[in-house]
């Protein structure tokens, strides 16, 4: 069931977001050659208890998971799409780094993501990475009031299916508020004017995630979190909390 946030609820997920968004942007500036993706997560942590907030990823546990996730973010690299724990691997120039974040803040949830290279980066890495902001950006422009899920899934697909990117299989958004994962799902890709109406007060988690080769497979990693690219080829993965209002969607996690 897909639950209708009152606009004090839409206000308190945005102060949860802020959070998010200060977490991203912390991480984001001590990511660097040489830093361990464990130490990232250790720098969104303090963000986090500075604000009196919590996280939703640490601990959580849904039914594919051998065990529950053990950090505050999610670190993937390289052929890493989303979910890669983060471990006492270092960075190195020219990785692409993918950070997946969540806060809890009173109650209300927001959750973000953002994809970044590391060092010299690649051209190839660098197109990736914008058109994931692009088809983030599309995504966020159809969640409007009278659109359907499917406009949304679409204006992403059609941004990373006209760059010739790979969509994975299954994956996508979902609705956000007191938990980290609601009703309804948002497909990375879909035929628009289907699915469920948008109305006021809907919150959505749009997430679009790319893989550079255009295939759409993928594989779950020994730790059992870990979702890469069947070929080894490059991801990104960017993501907002977006509340769809009368006055048009609001970006609750900016940064």
């Amino acid at each position: 069931m897909v639950e209708l946030k009152t606009d004090t609820s839409i206000k308190a997920m945005y102060a949860a977001g802020q959070v998010v968004g200060q977490a991203l942007t912390a991480v984001r500036k001590a990511a660097d050659v040489g830093v361990s993706l464990q130490e990232l997560d250790e720098v969104a942590r303090e963000v986090l208890r500075g604000a009196g907030a919590t996280s939703p990823f640490l601990g959580y546990r849904p039914s594919f998971a051998p065990v529950p996730f053990p950090a505050v973010i999610c670190a993937s690299v390289n052929d890493a799409i989303v979910h890669g724990i983060p471990t006492g691997y270092r960075l190195r120039d020219g990785d692409l780094v993918s950070i997946d974040c969540g806060a809890e803040l009173d109650g209300w949830v927001g959750d973000s993501a953002i994809s970044f290279t590391v060092g010299r980066a690649r051209p190839a890495d660098v197109r990736l990475i914008e058109t994931a902001e692009r088809a983030l950006a599309a995504g966020i422009g159809a969640a409007v009031v009278g659109n359907r899920i499917g406009d949304i899934a679409h204006a992403i697909g059609s941004v990373c299916r006209t760059a010739g990117y790979g969509i994975p299989d299954g994956f996508g958004g979902h609705g956000v508020g007191r938990k980290m994962h609601e009703d309804p799902s948002v497909p990375n890709e879909g035929r628009p004017g289907r699915g469920l109406p948008l109305r006021h007060g809907m919150v959505l988690a749009i997430e679009p995630m790319l893989v550079a080769s255009g295939k759409d497979g993928y594989h779950a990693a020994s730790d059992g979190w870990t979702l890469r690219t069947n070929d080894g080829s490059r991801a990104a993965h960017t993501e907002h909390t977006v509340a769809i209002t009368r006055a048009g969607p609001r970006i609750l996690t900016a940064r």
